[in-house]
């Protein structure tokens, strides 16, 4: 079992910044296909982005131009974000994933509002 704990929510006004981290609690997930998901209250998860083993990228079409996700050599995974709107609030959950493995971080509340 990992356990992912994910840091960088908070308040930014629109037209703001802010970056994400997805931290695994042991070893490395090179492996893994990663992302970050977001759910808005009373909405389903929805795709946001997700990085494949070979730094293969996706992003879901309302974040393509304005978020950039990574990862390190660590297993650490990142979320820049950039020109946000208000429509991007919602709380953000970082996956890692391979095969029947799934692993959830508990979510970062991220709030664009001026």
């Amino acid at each position: 079992q990992v356990q992912l704990v994910e840091s960088g929510g908070g308040l930014v006004k629109p037209g703001g910044s802010l970056r994400l981290s997805c931290k695994p609690s042991n070893r490395r997930y090179s492996s893994f296909f990663m992302g970050w998901y977001r759910q808005e209250p009373g909405k389903e998860r929805e795709m946001v982005a997700i990085i494949g083993p070979g730094n293969t990228l996706r992003y879901a079409d309302s974040v393509k131009g304005r978020f950039t996700i990574s990862r390190d050599n660590a297993s650490n995974l990142y979320l820049q974000m950039n020109s946000l709107k208000p429509q991007d609030t919602a709380i953000y959950y970082c996956n890692f994933r391979y095969g029947v493995q799934n692993f959830w971080g508990q979510g970062t509340q991220v709030t664009v509002s001026s």
